[in-house]
């Protein structure tokens, strides 16, 4: 499968998910190129920027198992080129 390079952002509303996301996150680290996460405090939210690189498939369950969490929120767009 052809390998396509993305972004996901992820919002995380309830903070005591965070062993859980950092957990998935860190079982598809061969994925992720670049993250970076800003603590909104004034919301208590968190915003999580990633860069990814992976198959389809691979990107969509990383994602599906993340939006999973209660309280967290993701959008993925990947490029069109392969």
């Amino acid at each position: 499968m052809n390998k396509r390079l993305g972004v996901v952002g992820i919002v995380v509303e309830n903070r005591d998910v965070a062993p859980d996301l950092n957990q998935i996150l860190s079982s598809y680290g061969h994925l992720v190129i670049g993250r970076m996460g800003v603590p909104f405090r004034e919301r208590d939210i968190a915003v999580i920027s990633l860069i990814v690189e992976g198959t389809t498939d691979d990107i969509g369950a990383m994602t599906g198992k993340l939006g999973n969490l209660p309280g967290v929120q993701v959008k993925s767009a990947l490029a069109r080129k392969g």
